[in-house]
Formats: structure tokens, C-alpha cells, sequence
């Protein structure tokens, strides 16, 4: 054969290698993208899951636009997590696809939501006389809440009607405004600033530009002129108006806190222009974004609109019936400034506080006058203007004790009936009434959880354990402290305890009913675990970072799930506040609806992977769909590595002094080289940061002793009689000799077959935590079962010591940590890294029991000599 024909031969060759190697490619692609389009879904879900039972709790205004949305999305998520299992298995999921049916069947069979009262023949306005709280879905959040607080209570409210969410329909169809945000809805998708700031400037473009259609511009003026002539029976000579966005779902559970419009002072003519600023504010680029951020579709955005008799106001402001930086603190607070409450609301004044008690009637337990140097005045022009404050009331209250006694009792009398604390805006008008101008929920939830914990500072006298994480239920729990590390520890878990545990699995659930609160080092408030707590409604701290170490087994702690933080012994002042929310929906028909929606969604049946009824046919929720799915997923990641066949083809080796032959392929982004123009790669070429932290562990430079294993007399017999003796297919099972790491930047699937063991791991590290995750598993050895299961013991008892959730089966060992931070992954498989240099011919050192206990305290001090005499302590190892 000449060198032409030869050259050919190679040429030939090469194109079917490189077919081969992407075919393969192409194959891991697949089921690597699938997966992380499933995690994907799986986080969407959660955190609907967790809004949901958020909303159950009753304490904030929703409309059954909120409950189709949030439907529509769990069913969306649902079918395209099933999709990616079948895609990465290779298999349909009948069962699954049936349970899903099922359950959108029953959705779809149920009887329209409605609200009750004259909601019904609402048009395109209403006066306040008119509406009630269960008009929320045809006015919004505040026109419903402020037509509650005039109709069921009569306290002093302004007059006023609201433009319905009719209207703002009407509105844009009569425009075909319609088919531009419809077709602007899939760029604004991309949470993306430019995009969504171009999005914004064409919307808002076309709503200033539009006509407001004849019927609807004539209903709102006939609606102005009954209000006048009512305003001047009452001999009100006022002819101007306030204004006020009132959006589908604003002042509930998401607050939407400037994100709207409000335009104060408006006169006659300029009422319908002003109508279309407040709606075009729905499309500003801030709201825009914030809707995206917050999962509320784009379509379900709608704009009522509150307008209101504009109080001329001497002095206005806030008052919140409950402390607001500690809930835990039974007081009301009141705010006051003089002129227009934008200054109050906006932190432009320093404003005067009175604090009252919440006797009947309330006690002032202080004021504080501050120098009030500026206001905001209302012109009959319509104009605002801002102007300084006389002199001689700039260090005056703007309030007397009996105005603020009064305004005090009406916070009580709104507490009371919407049945959770409340966050009023009011003003003192020129004829000296005090006027509640809104109300809505003290979103109490929200401060506990935005920050991960209220900022309040320590009770005097008791010693705090722990401090931070994230409240996932709030409340008070208070119990012996009771570390939850095996099933037995759950099994015998006593009733009144507080669980605490490393880790946060739906497993826990087995203690829920017997526990008093849950601390966990893991975890995250959108997580399986924090919905459970929610449900069983116990006091819940997630994601302490290790705090939990700190508690002592057995001793009384009080779990404070407002503020975030653990106390050594019984804190009387915490179990006797008696904080409970009871609820401003549980009456109404659209919450009934939520609940029976809820049921087909939220509960877990499936916790676990162990039953026998953990199986795509007993799924009976969305819940349930999903917690299968997810099993089910990291079994098929599991075996990515049983796909290499054509090895030569794909991979690229690492040259590096770890006694291991390692091949990698790289999906993209894992290498810093070019696989297909090299066939060997170093350590500091490897940019997969799960891949990098593992290896760094093999290298660390206290295991670099690469001397012959001590090998017990015993142990090596032990190894050659099991070969011998053994018959065919009984004894240990011998593997390939090479291993394979396929990554990518963020993502591991190590499978390491050397001799008579394998061990798998299987691992995400990117920037979200609760996507983040390490399977480990290790199996085999050439001793006997008893040698091999005292190292697997060792295994088991250096991975909990360390956090994982670990089970043995008979030789194999499998590990599991997620939702931690990358850093704290990384750490982690550091330490893989050198447990498997560590471990490695091992068994036939086992001849003792004592060297369980013994070898895996050795590795957690940093000894990892073999020699537990030996004192070595290392640190964390970087390459």
C-alpha cells in the first residue's frame, strides 16, 4: 500500500470516527439538555406550589384570574416534565400522561368560579355603594378593599367610583391594542432590560395614542357627575379627583409597591387622558419586569382604576396595626406629616410617630414630633405644588392625642374585620375628619421571607443558638431538640420535638405530626420540604448553612420563625405573643375554588422512593407527578455513562498523578482546549467546575503518598479465596479499568470502574441552588462482603457526617446532597475526591470492626494515612 492509499485509508476512517463521536455526542446532548429543561420545570413548580399555599393561608386578596394562571402554568410545567423523562429514557410514560389527564379533566368539569353580590352586572364603572371585597376580580385589590372598609364598617372612606377591568378591556380592543401585546409577549418573555425597556416604549406609545372609545369616556363622565352632585349634597364644593391604579392582584400577596400610576388633583377635563396614563403604567418597563420576576403571565396583567373625591388634606400618612419591622410587637404605629401623603409613603419628611397600644380604646404609649420642613399642597388648579411649612407648625404634631386615638381605633376596627394586620393610608381633611384613603394586608410573609428573616434584635436574657436561614412557615416552636440523621431517628422521633437535621427531604414528613418546629441546614422556602411544613403549618427555618451543629441533642430550644433564630431553653415572651392570621378570603367563594383547584395540585403523597407505591399509577396530584418525575430523572442522568461505547472516539485523557485512567468528554464549556484537536488534557485545562473540585480533591497534596496500600495479611487471603472459591457469576464482580468524567461548565457524570469497584457521581454546580444537586454511589471491592461492608461503613459514616443523605444496600453505598450553594458543592466534592483516593483498596484492610469507627474519624480530621495513630490534619485542597 503506497502513502496515497494510506493517506485515504486515514481520511476514510476519520469521517466515520467523527460521525460516530457525534452521533454519541449528539445522544448525551439529549439527555443532558432534557434534564436540565426538567429541573427547570421542577423549580417553576415549586414555586407555585409555595404561592399557592401562600394564598390558602387566606390573608391576602386574589381574583380567579390568579387561580387559572397559576393552573394553566402547573399543568404546562407538568406535561413538559413527563416529556423530558421520556426523552431522556427512551420510553412512554402512559401512566403518567393518564394521572395528568385525569386531573385536568376535573379542572376543566368544575363549575365556573364566580363572585357574589351585584358584581355581576357591573359594566364599565361602578360606585363604590356598589362593591364589596369580592368584587376584587372586576376592580382590583384596592377599589375592593376600600369599598369593604365603606359598606361593611362605615368607617369615613372617600367617595368615589372604579373603573373596571371591563373597561380596560374594552379599551384595548376597541383599539386592537390586543394583537400588539400579544405579539410584544414573546419578546418580553426574555427577562432582558433592553428588550423589555423597548417592549414597555412601543406598548405605552399606543395606549397614549389611542381614543378612549365614545361609551366608555361617556360612563366615566356620567360616574364623575353623580359623584360631584353627591359631593355637593354633602356641601362638598370640591370638583377634582385622585386617581389611583387598582390592577388585577395589586395590594395582595405581591405588592406591586410603586409600581403603578396614581395622579392626584385631577380636574374634570383631563380625567379620561389621566385614565389612560394609570393604564399605560400597567406597561412600564419596572412593572414589566417585576410581573416576569414574580411568574404572573403577561396576559393576565389588567387595570382597573379607583377614582376618588380628592381630599384636600392638612396632614396625612400610614399606620400599620401591627410593628411591621416585628410582628411579635402587638402595637400600632401611626405616621403623619403635613399636606399630601406622598411625602409620608416616600420618605421625603421625616414624619411624626405615635404608638398606641391596642386596648379598647387604645393608650398612647408614646410620640415622637419630628421638624417638618416641607409639604405637599393640592391646587384647584390641579396642580401639586411643594411648598415649605409655616413656621410655626414645623416642630407642632400634626396630630392630637384624640386624632390619633381615634385613627388608632379605626386600625383596630379594620384588623378586626379583614382579620390579620393592616397597612392603612389615611388623611386629616380640611374640615378636620380623618379619612382611611386605603387599606390592605401587613405583608407580614413578605418581610419574613424577602430577606430570609425579620431584623429585629435578641430577646434580652436568652442565649440565641442559631441565627439566619430562611423562614419556610412562620411561628414559634418550642421542644427538645431531637437531630434527625437515619429513617430509625425518624421512626422514633417523640412527640413535642424539634426536628433538626443537615439536610431537608420530603422523608421528614414521616415526624411531621410529632413535631413542634423544623430547623434544617438545607433547604429553601420553594422546596418540597417547606411546602410539607406549610401544610402541617409548623414552624420552619431552612437553609441555616450549618447551624444546626451548634444545637445540642436532646436539649429545650424555642424556634422563633419570624426574626430566624433558635434560643437555648423556653422563651415565655415568645410562646405567649399569640400572633395568628385568620384569613381575609377564607370566606369567599373565589378562595373555595382555590382550595378545590389547590387540592389537585399541592398535596404530596409520594415521599418515598423506597415504597412499593412510589409509581407513576399512584400519582394523584401535580405534586405527585412531579416528585416521580424527579426520582425518576436522576436514575437516567445516573447512566449517562453507559452510553460510551465508541470510547476512543469521544474522549480526551487526563494527565494527572491520580491513580486512576481518566477519559472526559466534554458536552461544552467543561474544557478550556479543544477535545477534538487534543488527546491529552491536564488539571489546569479543566474548567467544569464540579469536575475541577473533584479532581482537586485526588491531588490534594496529603494524599500524595503513592507508596503500596497497607494491605492486611488477612484482608489479601480474604481477596484470593473469594476469587478462587467462588463460582462462576458469585463472586465480586470485575470492571473495566478505565473511568469517565462527562461535563460540562456546570455539570458531572463521573463513572470510575477500576477493578473489583465502581463508584458513580453525578453532579450540577451552577448559580441557582435549588437546581443544584450531588448522586454518589459506590459499589463492589475484592475482599469478602464482610471486608467490603465495613468499608462502605466508613464511607456511610464520613458522607453523614458531612450532610449527604446516605443508604446502604448490600455492597453499594448511594449519597445525596442538593439546593446548596455552589461553594458548599464544591467543598463537597472535594472531599469525594479524596474519599475515593482515600478508600480505594481498602476492604482488604477491614479486618477488624474497630476500624469503622476509627478509619472514618481519621478522614474527617484530615489523617488520611491508613494509620489511625497518625495525626495529619489537612485542609481544603485546591489544584
Amino acid at each position: 500500500m503506497n502513502l496515497l492509499q494510506k493517506f485515504r485509508l486515514f481520511r476514510g476512517k476519520r469521517r466515520v470516527s467523527e460521525a460516530a463521536r457525534e452521533r454519541l455526542m449528539q445522544a448525551f446532548r439529549v439527555k443532558y439538555s432534557n434534564f436540565k429543561t426538567l429541573l427547570e420545570s421542577n423549580t417553576e413548580l415549586l414555586k407555585i406550589i409555595s404561592d399557592i399555599e401562600l394564598k390558602l393561608r387566606g390573608q391576602t386578596v386574589f381574583g380567579a384570574s390568579y387561580i387559572e394562571a397559576q393552573t394553566m402554568r402547573s399543568i404546562f410545567h407538568n406535561a413538559r416534565m413527563i416529556q423530558c423523562l421520556e426523552n431522556m429514557s427512551g420510553r412512554s410514560y402512559a401512566s403518567l400522561k393518564k394521572a395528568l389527564d385525569d386531573i385536568h379533566r376535573k379542572i376543566k368539569s368544575e363549575i365556573g368560579i364566580t363572585t357574589e353580590g351585584p358584581v355581576h352586572q357591573v359594566g364599565f364603572v361602578a360606585a363604590y355603594g356598589e362593591l364589596s371585597q369580592d368584587s376584587a376580580e372586576v376592580v382590583g385589590g384596592k377599589n375592593a378593599n376600600i369599598s369593604e372598609v365603606k359598606n361593611r364598617l362605615g368607617l369615613p372612606t372617600p367617595e368615589g367610583f372604579a373603573i373596571t377591568a371591563a373597561a380596560f378591556q374594552h379599551f384595548i380592543r376597541a383599539n386592537r391594542l390586543d394583537e400588539t401585546i400579544q405579539r410584544m409577549k414573546s419578546k418580553a418573555d426574555i427577562i432582558e432590560t433592553e428588550t423589555i425597556m423597548h417592549v414597555s416604549d412601543e406598548i405605552q406609545q399606543r395606549l397614549l395614542a389611542a381614543e378612549v372609545p365614545s361609551e366608555l369616556a361617556d360612563a366615566i363622565h356620567k360616574a364623575h357627575a353623580e359623584l360631584m352632585e353627591g359631593l355637593a349634597r354633602d356641601g362638598k364644593s370640591a370638583t377634582n379627583i385622585s386617581m389611583r391604579s387598582s390592577a388585577i392582584g395589586e395590594d395582595s400577596a405581591i405588592s406591586f409597591a410603586g409600581q403603578y400610576l396614581t395622579v392626584l388633583n385631577v380636574p374634570p377635563g383631563q380625567i379620561v387622558e389621566s385614565y389612560k396614563k394609570v393604564v399605560a403604567s400597567l406597561f412600564s418597563a419596572h412593572a414589566i419586569s417585576y410581573r416576569l420576576h414574580m411568574a404572573i403571565p403577561f396576559q393576565a396583567a389588567a387595570m382597573a382604576v379607583a377614582c376618588q373625591e380628592m381630599i384636600v388634606a392638612r396632614a396625612s400618612g400610614v399606620m400599620y396595626t401591627r410593628n411591621p419591622v416585628n410582628p411579635l410587637e402587638n402595637r400600632i404605629l401611626i405616621n403623619a406629616v403635613w399636606g399630601l401623603g406622598p411625602y409620608a409613603v416616600d420618605g421625603v419628611v421625616s414624619p411624626d410617630t405615635y404608638i398606641f397600644s391596642k386596648d379598647n380604646p387604645p393608650r398612647m404609649l408614646e410620640a415622637r414630633i419630628s421638624i417638618k420642613t416641607a409639604r405637599l399642597m393640592a391646587l384647584d388648579s390641579g396642580d401639586l405644588r411643594d411648598e415649605a411649612v409655616p413656621t410655626a407648625d414645623r416642630q407642632s404634631a400634626c396630630l392630637t392625642e384624640e386624632q390619633a386615638r381615634l385613627l388608632a381605633s379605626h386600625g383596630l376596627a379594620l384588623e378586626n374585620h379583614f382579620g390579620l394586620p393592616q397597612d392603612v393610608e389615611w388623611a386629616l381633611d380640611d374640615r378636620g375628619r380623618l379619612i382611611i384613603l386605603q387599606t390592605r394586608p401587613l405583608r407580614v410573609d413578605a418581610l419574613e421571607t424577602s430577606g430570609g428573616k425579620l431584623q429585629t434584635l435578641p430577646l434580652d436574657g436568652y442565649t440565641v443558638l442559631v441565627e439566619g436561614g430562611e423562614v419556610a412557615c412562620a411561628g414559634i416552636g418550642y421542644g427538645p431538640a431531637c437531630h434527625v440523621r437515619t429513617e430509625s431517628d425518624l421512626a422514633n422521633f417523640p412527640d413535642g420535638g424539634v426536628l433538626v437535621s443537615a439536610h431537608a427531604s420530603a422523608h421528614l414528613v414521616m415526624a411531621m405530626p410529632k413535631a413542634r418546629a423544623i430547623l434544617a441546614d438545607a433547604g429553601s422556602i420553594t422546596g418540597h420540604i417547606a411546602s410539607l411544613a406549610r401544610e402541617y403549618m409548623i414552624p420552619t427555618l431552612l437553609g441555616l448553612g450549618g447551624g444546626t451543629a451548634s444545637i445540642p441533642a436532646g436539649a429545650a430550644v424555642t424556634v422563633d420563625a419570624f426574626n430566624g433564630r433558635v434560643y437555648a431553653g423556653q422563651v415565655v415572651e415568645l410562646l405567649e405573643s399569640g400572633f395568628q392570621a385568620t384569613g381575609v378570603m377564607r370566606n369567599t367563594p373565589v378562595y373555595q375554588a382555590l382550595r378545590r383547584r389547590a387540592d389537585l395540585i399541592v398535596p404530596l403523597n409520594l415521599t418515598d422512593p423506597k415504597s412499593p407505591k412510589f409509581t407513576q399509577e399512584h400519582c394523584r396530584t401535580i405534586h405527585d407527578i412531579m416528585r416521580f418525575i424527579h426520582e425518576k430523572s436522576y436514575e437516567e442522568i445516573f447512566q449517562l455513562g453507559d452510553l460510551v461505547t465508541d470510547r476512543g472516539q469521544l474522549s480526551v485523557r487526563l494527565k494527572a498523578n491520580i491513580p486512576i485512567d481518566l477519559y472526559i468528554i466534554d458536552l461544552g464549556g467543561g474544557l478550556s482546549v479543544d477535545a477534538m484537536q487534543v488527546s491529552k488534557v491536564t488539571a489546569e485545562e479543566i474548567l467544569s467546575a464540579p469536575l475541577s473540585a473533584l479532581i482537586g480533591g485526588m491531588l490534594c497534596d496529603d494524599l500524595q503518598c503513592r507508596g503500596p496500600r497497607p494491605i492486611h495479611v488477612g484482608g489479601l487471603m480474604s481477596v484470593m479465596s473469594n476469587q478462587w472459591l467462588s463460582p462462576p457469576n458469585m463472586g465480586a464482580e470485575r470492571f473495566g479499568d478505565r473511568s469517565y468524567a462527562i461535563i460540562s461548565d456546570r455539570y458531572l457524570n463521573f463513572s470510575s470502574r477500576v477493578g473489583y469497584h465502581y463508584s458513580i457521581l453525578d453532579c450540577y454546580c451552577g448559580q441557582t441552588a435549588a437546581k443544584n444537586y450531588i448522586n454518589f454511589q459506590f459499589k463492589g471491592g475484592a475482599a469478602d462482603s464482610l471486608r467490603r461492608n465495613r468499608r462502605l461503613r466508613v464511607i456511610e459514616k464520613v458522607l453523614v457526617e458531612r450532610g449527604f443523605v446516605v443508604n446502604i444496600a448490600g455492597d453499594r453505598v448511594t449519597a445525596r446532597m442538593d439546593k446548596y450553594e455552589a461553594a458548599i458543592l464544591k467543598k463537597e466534592l472535594d472531599q469525594i475526591g479524596r474519599l475515593l483516593i482515600y478508600t480505594r483498596q481498602m476492604d482488604m484492610l477491614m479486618h477488624s470492626e474497630l476500624l469503622v469507627n476509627k478509619l472514618a474519624e481519621c478522614f474527617l480530621k484530615g489523617n488520611y494515612t491508613l494509620n489511625p495513630d497518625a495525626e495529619e490534619p489537612g485542609g481544603f485542597c485546591t489544584k
